[in-house]
């Protein structure tokens, strides 16, 4: 059993963030604002109260052996200061099977004035005080997304530079408490661009945010890069495979991001579980990376315990079940080693 207290000293960033990438585990990502978690709850129709939440997440962190797949769990504010039925708060809970806590830090995206259909991130004032209380409660890494929507004349460049300045600044802040912070910029799957325009606009966003990080003399081996695929928007009529998507994304990568980052992880971005868990399959059987590319997955991992629960506590164990052979099964993907009929085994 991992002693976080023992084993992973706050003030060893780098030897936390490579532990969030080994090689066959990955990030649940429970980090589902209220508003958010509202809308996956009305999809099966269960009532968005405190204790369904609560309810809800101890459900997948009390999911037995979730340890062999998961390394890392990130929260919400209102979840990491939750306990489960026993008394026992969720970081701890987390922390006693050898998953670590995370915390999500960001207040939420705002539109950006002047500049229609783009939008901000907030939550940098007061972000010190908030990150010390996150560490007292357990946490060892951050994070913090920044949302770039591709449509017709955006993303601007002052778009991608405001959320890149927000991004460095989270992260200086986020070493200077002793956390690893994860910098998650997602360029968005909605629309109708292809997949040049996808790759061309991931480009400009890594460049812009590695030089943000570097003016505020971010450790760039003491961070996590949390990021999308290069994929084509949702309703491009020209879908590609997952070998070109794989191909696109990885050396694109090579590109833009330092081979002194100690890994990435792919946010699933609104695939469903399958195209996330494939993709990701052939991303990692692409053999000369510089870096360990994992996963940090929300609705891609959640999605079939949710439905299997539904709000029902006798199906707690099913549903336990489901979130565990998803789990499993991205972390073949993670290994390159997932074929699709696994899903009906």
């Amino acid at each position: 059993m991992l002693n976080l207290e023992i084993e992973m000293p706050v003030q060893d960033l780098n030897n936390v963030a490579r532990l969030l990438v080994p090689p066959s585990k990955g990030i649940l990502a429970a980090d589902e604002s209220l508003g958010t978690i509202q809308k996956r709850f009305d999809s099966v129709s269960i009532e968005n109260n405190k204790e369904n939440r609560r309810s809800y997440r101890e459900l997948l962190f009390s999911t037995p052996g979730l340890e062999e797949y998961i390394s890392g769990v990130i929260f919400f504010d209102e979840t990491i200061k939750q306990k489960d039925s026993n008394g026992k708060s969720f970081p701890q809970l987390l922390s006693e099977k050898g998953i670590m806590p995370g915390i999500k830090v960001d207040m939420g995206k705002i539109d950006l004035p002047n500049f229609p259909g783009e939008v901000i991130t907030e939550g940098l004032d007061g972000l010190s005080s908030r990150l010390k209380e996150y560490s007292s409660l357990g946490a060892v890494f951050t994070k913090w997304r920044a949302e770039i929507n591709i449509g017709d004349k955006i993303p601007s460049l002052n778009c991608i530079s405001t959320n890149s300045e927000a991004l460095a600044r989270f992260a200086a802040l986020s070493q200077e408490a002793g956390l690893v912070p994860m910098v998650e910029p997602e360029t968005m799957m909605k629309g109708n661009h292809d997949i040049d325009r996808a790759r061309e606009v991931t480009a400009s966003v890594l460049q812009n945010l590695f030089l943000k990080l570097k003016e505020h003399a971010v450790d760039f081996s003491k961070i996590i890069l949390k990021i999308n695929m290069v994929l084509p928007g949702k309703d491009c009529p020209s879908q590609v495979t997952p070998d070109v998507i794989a191909t696109e994304t990885v050396e694109l990568f090579k590109k833009f991001v330092p081979k002194e980052v100690p890994g990435i992880v792919f946010l699933s971005g609104g695939q469903t579980s399958v195209q996330a868990t494939e993709n990701l399959n052939a991303i990692n059987q692409i053999k000369d990376s510089p870096w360990p590319l994992s996963f940090s997955f929300g609705r891609a991992l959640q999605d079939e315990a949710l439905k299997v629960w539904a709000g029902n506590p006798n199906n707690k164990e099913l549903a336990q079940k489901a979130l565990l052979k998803r789990s499993k099964l991205v972390s073949l993907a993670r290994q390159g080693k997932y074929r699709k009929e696994m899903e009906n085994e």
